[in-house]
């Protein structure tokens, strides 16, 4: 089988492996389906990313891609690589510009038929209690530097001590919503500047809040455990760093443009620019990265806040009627310092995942005691105009993928090919013809996210449940959407 010009074996009919060759230090691993390869991988830039990532030095078994692969900056999104943190590498562009751009999933005690009526108020006050949009600022009071250092260092647990939230959020938050070694001083002037009155907004492009219902269970078991029933309303949250994570991306690429010619690699692709982990550069990048993780944590812990308390207000009901909790809060876009088995022996790795979610399994110490007897729940939303999905992770993605599974749909056409199928459509009557009231700052961004600009998000979970990296809980469908 090939994708393009490269070829791909098969380990099965959902894992494709390209061999080690001119100087891969590791096989590249792709998650996917022959139809998927066949519809979606044929443009091969994204396999070449898969191959490039095998050249890192200190990369461990397999450069990695999940079936939402698609082309990125240095490593494909979708794309997973752990490294010796001994003598291994920590790379950007294995993270992102977004850094820990993740989703948030909210459950509730109601039922989709009984507050059908009130969508359309629903959606047009989330707009207006959640800033979004680029630039979106002022969900709270506009911070000083010392109130946003504070954040950066203590993630998530700022939000909860400000009345943000509650210390069950932070339990069911991966790593409790803070990692620890996240020192501000990594941190340029510009980056605080653009972070200093983003606390608590949504963002623009792909970035989103979503109500949804559940409409489909496939693990009856794992729904109980974590509160699903059918038609229930849950809330799902996709947002990240912001201004602040993006500027941290851009300061580091070009420190580590320079640690790399200093350190002597030689890699295929400039934008793989990495620096060893325990290097100052590579230390220093680290713990800029974590502040701004934290500061992502803290953003959805707020923005879910202002979620609950716009539902509240609008359909007139107290705390305790509507039963908001959050159920779990994953990120994909991170760089982390992890314990994982490679031939026998259990090392410290530095796992990226770009577009990748974390999938422990069931009884691992890092989730929740609530979880462990199921999983970690993976949320992995779709595109607005069909469904997303929840899964848990597996033993199996502990072995194959370094406990990693999918984040999303996968794009299939570039936010320019999508303005250009969608001139001259009506894309919100389109999407009301499916049962979606959306509301957004203008018709650009709607046509950049239109559904068609997506894989199948059904198609790319059903890979990764068949695999056994995570498999199906339940699915849901939206009904009412914010974006930027």
């Amino acid at each position: 089988m090939h994708a393009g010009n490269i070829e791909l074996n098969k380990i099965h009919d959902y894992l494709w492996e390209i061999p080690k060759h001119d100087g891969m230090n590791v096989p590249g691993r792709i998650y996917t389906s022959r139809k998927m390869i066949e519809t979606s991988l044929q443009n091969d830039e994204a396999v070449k990313q898969v191959i490039n990532v095998a050249h890192l030095p200190g990369i461990q078994k397999y450069s990695l891609a999940m079936p939402d692969i698609h082309w990125g900056y240095g490593f494909p999104i979708g794309g997973v690589a752990a490294t010796d943190i001994n003598d291994g590498v920590i790379s950007p562009g294995g993270v992102g510009y977004d850094i820990n751009c993740g989703v948030r999933l909210a459950s509730t005690s109601l039922r989709y038929e009984k507050i059908s009526r009130h969508v359309k108020r629903l959606v047009e006050n989330l707009f207006r209690n959640v800033p979004t949009g680029v630039g979106a600022s002022g969900a709270i009071h506009k911070l000083n530097q010392k109130e946003l250092k504070n954040i950066l260092h203590r993630g998530s647990h700022w939000a909860v001590e400000n009345n943000f939230g509650t210390d069950e959020d932070i339990i069911n938050t991966e790593e409790n919503g803070k990692l620890d070694g996240a020192d501000p001083s990594s941190v340029s002037e510009r980056a605080l500047e653009r972070g200093l009155d983003q606390a608590g907004t949504l963002g623009s492009g792909n970035h989103f809040l979503e109500l949804d219902v559940v409409e489909e269970i496939y693990n009856q078991r794992a729904a109980d455990v974590m509160g699903l029933f059918i038609g229930q309303v849950v809330v799902m949250i996709h947002t990240g760093s912001r201004g602040l994570g993006y500027q941290i991306c851009d300061d580091y690429l070009k420190v580590l443009i320079n640690a790399e010619k200093k350190y002597g690699y030689k890699l295929p692709d400039r934008q793989l620019t990495c620096a060893p982990v325990k290097s100052e550069e590579g230390q220093d990048y680290l713990s800029a990265m974590k502040c701004a993780a934290n500061f992502a944590w803290n953003n959805r812990q707020v923005i879910m806040h202002l979620a609950k308390n716009s539902i509240k207000s609008t359909l007139g009901i107290p705390e305790a009627e509507l039963q908001f909790k959050l159920i779990y809060d994953v990120c994909h876009n991170i760089a982390k310092i992890e314990e994982h088995e490679i031939d026998g022996e259990v090392k410290q790795l530095c796992v990226h995942r770009k577009g990748a979610t974390r999938a422990f399994p069931p009884e691992d110490k890092n989730i929740p005691a609530l979880y462990r007897s199921i999983g970690q729940p993976v949320l992995i939303p779709g595109d607005m105009g069909r469904y997303s999905f929840i899964a848990v992770g597996t033993d199996t993605a502990m072995r194959e993928t370094f406990g990693s599974s999918c984040h999303g749909a996968g794009r299939v056409k570039s936010r320019h090919q999508a303005l250009k199928s969608a001139k001259g459509r009506n894309l919100i009557e389109e999407l009301a013809g499916q049962g979606l009231t959306i509301q957004a700052k203008g018709h650009k961004t709607i046509a950049e996210e239109m559904p068609q600009a997506y894989k199948d998000v059904s198609e790319v979970v059903e890979v990764m449940h068949k695999s056994g990296i995570s498999t199906k809980v339940a699915k849901l469908k939206p009904f009412g959407v914010i974006k930027g």
